[in-house]
């Protein structure tokens, strides 16, 4: 426990066509009242006039260009932290927006209030128009008051004790560095991973309430249904994390109840049939991607929202 002065702050952004998000986010971070010290842009040769948006933003930055078919969620994550300076290390999607002028500044703070924290989450709030599923998940996952995780909260809290999002964390470079950073050739969840080996390694995670972004997807039923059966390909890939910490069968039965209530709170009953339908494909998505091993190569490409990672040689 302690203070400390405050570090170097490094933003990582990978964006991939994101040139409608691009002038507003980064405009977001220098307006804050605690701005990065240095932003870096890495994008995935993009064809819509990213990298064109973000230079004439006016806020300096850094590019690294890395080829569409090379990106990888956690290697060039991986790389462009070890490129940075930063003390502390945050990633933000490029469609995740900073919600008002102290989001950068709040999920710093753990780091400076606690020096075991190794790594933060800040809070996801639905952008407006989002669909009352997306907005549920939002609701349930972030909720309004802050925490912190041992490792030793497993009994209790199982695998969502590892939880990070990769659209909006910060990592302290040090427990990063320890941990190895974020593993290369993972389909997805490499947030997941890394806050396990951070935990592991001793240090805590922490969620922080206060630092909030902007940041939803209406996704439908059949993405829903490919997103979840990734998770069930890491989860069987990586089954140390599940055999470390347990499954998500207590946190899955939480979130149905609370969704059910809350289309009915908002008055949206008639949206009960999807609910069914919706977390049925979720369940049927993950357990088949737990038995992908099993399964023919052609089935698995159109089971996946990740195609292109299994071309790249991961069958």
């Amino acid at each position: 426990m302690g203070n400390e002065p405050s570090p170097v702050i490094s933003v990582i952004i990978p964006t991939y066509n994101g040139a409608k998000y691009i002038d507003a986010l980064l405009n977001k971070l220098h307006d804050q009242t605690l701005p990065p010290d240095e932003i870096i842009i890495v994008d995935s040769t993009s064809n819509d006039g990213t990298l064109e948006a973000a230079s004439k933003s006016g806020v300096k930055i850094k590019m690294i260009t890395v080829k569409k078919e090379e990106f990888d969620h956690g290697g060039t994550r991986t790389m462009a932290g070890i490129e940075s300076r930063g003390g502390i290390i945050i990633y933000l999607t490029q469609d995740a927006l900073p919600y008002d002028r102290n989001t950068i500044k709040n999920i710093v703070r753990p780091f400076l209030e606690n020096t075991a924290v190794g790594a933060v989450y800040g809070r996801q709030v639905p952008y407006p128009g989002a669909s009352p599923f997306a907005a549920h998940s939002r609701y349930f996952i972030y909720p309004e008051k802050s925490f912190l995780r041992t490792y030793e909260d497993r009994h209790r809290y199982r695998i969502k004790t590892a939880f990070l999002s990769n659209a909006f964390s910060a990592y302290r470079r040090k427990a990063m560095e320890e941990t190895g950073f974020f593993k290369s050739d993972l389909i997805s969840t490499e947030d997941t991973y890394a806050g396990a080996r951070i935990l592991l390694a001793g240090y805590i995670l922490a969620y922080a309430s206060d630092a909030v972004v902007l940041h939803s997807h209406n996704y439908s039923a059949l993405q829903e249904f490919k997103r979840y059966f990734d998770i069930g390909v890491f989860h069987s890939r990586e089954a140390w994390i599940v055999e470390k910490f347990g499954g998500a069968s207590g946190e899955g039965l939480s979130y149905l109840k609370s969704e059910f209530s809350y289309l009915i709170k908002t008055g949206n009953i008639h949206l009960i049939p999807a609910f069914f339908i919706r977390n049925g494909m979720k369940l049927i998505g993950y357990r088949l991607g737990r038995l992908h091993s099993f399964l023919p190569g052609r089935l698995i490409l159109k089971l996946s929202m990740h195609k292109g990672w299994w071309l790249n040689g991961h069958f």
